[in-house]
């Protein structure tokens, strides 16, 4: 049983308790994902590091763990792999390799995965697509001429398509639930400080920063949060709350209270799929028993909007700085994509007290939200405000710098960011797909520290909903 198109509709805990049970090896699983990525990648773009030799190598030499033998991809932003390209979708460092594993790197060996590369991220992730001019568009395996969003789309489309049964991922913005969505997989963004940024960054960006994977089974999600979470020594704090996470799949949820809107913090509806797909969500979690009630979320103001602008500015002079210092030189005239050259330009005009006053206005924000959710255990939106858009869509150019953020900010409408901002758990749900057969993924926001509740809820609509029975047309699924 080692050909991929088999392998490829199982979850990684059914990969995984193959090699226990001695039915594959770990060198067959790991030789199986080359030749499906090997296959598929021409097509899906979607992995832009191969590291198949060193894969097959730490497979011969024997892994253990939850997930012995497992191969898995590594998005190629923030986490860092010893000896391998890491550009973070950029020009600027496109000679630029690895001096060292990242804390989460080492929990993911140390659980059995094998890493097979690097997956596909806009350049430093500040687009929600993934068309990095380093290395091209990233495809969407259920339309290969829309995007996968961002800024996790690489792994999206590698689990979507069955390269892996999951990826890693991280969220600064929505990058983790954005792609989820479009590419109908589960996304969960965790707590914020449940998983280590260390060794090279403590709370990137305020504690926005949170690291965890795109999977096509809810408990692969909570087996693997299991594995890499928990604070490494020195980080400057940790998460609420604690595992196992594992054994919330499969445990019934109780009677949730859940808010939902399909309206934007405008005030609009997004697009008619993803209202249909918000309104569908919420009859589907009523016939389960739960109590739904229609509800906006407060206090997203223009002056928090303004101040997530701020942020985000102070972001990217923060990171160009930081590479700047790590390289010993500055980007030169095409080597950084206009987007991002507009917002450094912004970001170095925002001072120490400008950014400072900017977070304090999105922590007033987080107590805004903390209030909202004292009164219901969830709250229930669209992930995107829109179907996957072409690609192309959502590129800048040096006459329209800031035409990523104009056309890709209506795709994004419902405010993901409020996650990031709060440091709460969320989730993105592959429960329906439109008329053109693209997945409309819906978005739960949980309260602080409480990831229990939503994998409850995530198990409970996958078994009564699943979507791993689903593929796209780009698939190495049999």
């Amino acid at each position: 049983m080692s050909a991929w198109s088999e392998l490829a509709g199982m979850d990684a805990t059914a990969q995984a308790d193959l090699v226990r049970r001695g039915e594959v090896t770990a060198v067959e699983l790991v030789e199986a994902a080359v030749a499906a990525v090997e296959k598929l990648n021409p097509t899906l773009n979607a992995v832009v590091t191969p590291t198949f030799e060193r894969a097959l190598d730490a497979a011969r030499a024997g892994v253990g763990g939850p997930f012995a033998g497992v191969p898995y991809l590594v998005k190629d932003l923030i986490v860092e792999i010893e000896g391998v390209r890491f550009t973070e979708g950029s020009v600027f460092l496109r000679d630029n390799v690895s001096t060292f594993d990242s804390d989460l790197v080492v929990r993911l060996r140390r659980a059995g995965l094998v890493l097979l590369g690097k997956t596909s991220t806009p350049e430093f992730g500040m687009a929600p697509t993934c068309e990095a001019i380093l290395f091209g568009p990233t495809r969407n395996p259920w339309d290969t001429g829309r995007s996968t969003s961002g800024s996790s789309g690489g792994s999206a489309a590698a689990v979507a398509s069955g390269m892996v049964p999951m990826a890693h991922g991280n969220d600064l913005g929505g990058s983790l639930r954005y792609p989820a969505s479009a590419c109908g997989v589960f996304g969960l963004k965790p707590t914020r400080a449940r998983n280590p940024l260390g060794p090279e960054y403590g709370d990137a960006i305020g504690g926005w920063a949170a690291e965890h994977a795109l999977t096509r089974s809810v408990r692969d999600s909570a087996a693997l949060l299991d594995a890499t979470s928990g604070p490494s020594p020195g980080d400057p704090y940790a998460a609420a709350g604690s595992g196992p996470f594992l054994p919330e799949v499969g445990r019934h949820p109780g009677r949730l209270r859940i808010a939902f809107t399909d309206r934007t913090p405008e005030g609009v509806p997004g697009h008619p799929d993803c209202v249909a797909a918000v309104h569908d969500a919420a009859a589907l979690c009523a016939e389960l028993g739960h109590d739904l009630v229609e509800a906006d979320l407060p206090g997203l103001t223009p002056a928090v909007g303004a101040a997530i602008g701020t942020v985000f500015g102070a972001a990217t002079a923060w990171i160009v700085a930081y590479w700047i210092r790590k390289l010993g030189r500055e980007p030169g005239p095409d080597e950084l994509d206009p987007l991002t050259r507009a917002y450094w330009d912004m970001g170095r005009g925002v001072s120490a007290a400008d950014y400072l006053l900017a977070i304090e206005d999105c922590q007033a924000f987080s107590r805004v939200v903390a209030r909202f959710l004292g009164g219901y255990d969830l709250w229930l939106t669209p992930t995107l405000s829109s179907p996957p858009l072409e690609l192309g869509q959502i590129v800048s150019t040096p006459d329209e710098p800031l035409r990523a953020l104009e056309k890709g900010g209506p795709t994004v409408a419902y405010a993901g960011v409020v996650a990031n901002i709060t440091g709460n758990p969320a989730m993105s749900v592959p429960l329906f797909w439109n008329d053109a057969g693209l997945p409309i993924g819906v978005h739960f926001l949980g309260r602080f520290g409480d990831e229990a509740t939503l994998f409850r809820l995530a198990a409970q609509l996958e078994a009564a909903r699943p979507w791993h029975r689903r593929h796209p047309p780009v698939t190495a699924a049999g």
